[in-house]
């Protein structure tokens, strides 16, 4: 007689708090969630500063070969302009 009012009283109780164990779990708090905003922000900033050193970097070598090209291009230039100077005076 016992077992038989005492298992339904039991496994009721047992499902309510299990649903109370279940809501806690699962229910954030404002301050975790702020917590997770900020770690995204800062996760965020992260590859921002890595996107901006990679398109520096690429930006370094292509003005460096474009320098480069230029500097080759006035020397050729000028060495033309001496050679028809060069001529001119013999």
């Amino acid at each position: 007689m016992f077992r038989s009012k005492c298992i339904p009283v039991l496994t009721l109780t047992l499902a309510m708090m299990g649903a109370a164990y279940a809501t806690a779990q699962t229910d954030q708090s404002a301050k975790q969630d702020i917590k997770d905003a900020g770690h995204e922000t800062k996760e965020a900033a992260k590859d921002t500063g890595r996107a901006t050193k990679k398109t520096a970097k690429k930006t370094g070598h292509a003005v460096k070969k474009t320098t480069k090209k230029a500097v080759h291009k006035t020397a050729e230039k000028t060495r033309e302009g001496a050679e028809k100077v060069e001529d001119k005076t013999n």
